[in-house]
């Protein structure tokens, strides 16, 4: 069903507009909404565990503050960039052990607080002020191609592939979806539920900071308040993907085929100039009628014949 309402998107938006089917603007649109799609790959993990993660955003913002602030302090480059994937992950780890440290809290209040504290301290530590001039060649990561493709294509498709893999041909994988259909069966069995939710929301973190890293190389800059909105985004699109938010069901492809089916409606629209909110209650409206239509089921044994 995704790729036919892929497929149908794509015909409306070349109809829409005679600019639209050019293979080179299409690859170069990836590199505007590609930076959040690293964090679908492991929250489409968080959600097949029945679980969520609402603090990435922020830890996008404190990610890439960090990274900002060491780097205009005299830390070299490349330096501040693995203090940037550091931060992240250990966001993210922290995110983990408190939700299997206090198991009586949920997911969504642990995060939720999290989200809360992320962001606050990257206020605290920029408050509303900027913080860049990052070097001529750290603008590469967000904005270069090699061979003609953008190079966060390429990045992306190499982290697809390597979590599809780990969510569909690993032991860890199959203990993931396990973990979403029956946790208590699971922690029975001998899983390690709690160290995989650990290793699940570190993952999360990790990439939350890879995307702070391409996000703030096309920017340029980085503010407290960038990636507001993010996590609706990426959850938005994990569930469009069709992995089911009770947890259990999914696959990696799903989100994958969702994230350029919203990128490439988003950027067809902009070719005509549809307003932001007219944008947004559209991607709602699809985002309904995908959860919805799985779930219509026909009773054929009501149905009657007249001759």
């Amino acid at each position: 069903m995704l790729v036919l309402i892929f497929i149908v998107i794509n015909v409306i938006n070349s109809n829409l507009s005679p600019y639209y089917l050019d293979a080179a603007q299409l690859l170069d649109a990836t590199m505007a909404f590609l930076d959040k799609a690293f964090i679908v790959l492991p929250m489409t993990f968080v959600i097949i565990l029945g679980d969520i993660d609402i603090s990435v955003a922020s830890t996008v913002a404190l990610s890439a503050v960090i990274m900002a602030v060491t780097y205009n302090h005299g830390v070299s480059m490349v330096l501040a960039m693995i203090i940037c994937l550091l931060v992240g992950t250990v966001c993210g780890f922290i995110n983990g052990y408190l939700i299997v440290k206090f198991k009586e809290l949920s997911a969504v209040i642990v995060t939720l607080s999290t989200m809360i504290i992320y962001r606050g301290i990257a206020y605290i530590i920029l408050k509303d002020q900027a913080a860049g001039k990052f070097p001529t060649w750290y603008q590469f990561l967000g904005w270069g191609k090699i061979g003609g493709i953008p190079l966060i294509l390429i990045v992306f498709s190499i982290f697809a592939i390597l979590f599809g893999l780990l969510l569909h041909k690993t032991t860890f994988g199959r203990r993931v979806y396990a973990m979403g259909n029956n946790i208590t069966a699971c922690r029975f069995s001998g899983v390690e539920v709690d160290k995989i939710k650990v290793i699940i929301y570190t993952l999360t973190g990790f990439m939350s900071a890879v995307t702070a890293l391409f996000l703030t190389s096309r920017m340029g800059s980085t503010r407290p308040n960038v990636a507001i909105g993010y996590e609706l985004d990426v959850i938005a699109t994990v569930v469009l993907g069709g992995v089911s938010s009770a947890g259990g069901k999914g696959r990696i492809i799903g989100p994958i085929i969702s994230v350029f089916l919203i990128g490439f409606l988003r950027y067809g629209l902009g070719l005509i100039n549809v307003p932001s909110q007219e944008l947004l209650i559209i991607i709602g409206l699809l985002l309904i009628f995908a959860v919805m239509i799985p779930n219509l089921k026909i009773n054929t044994k009501n149905l009657k014949f007249i001759k």
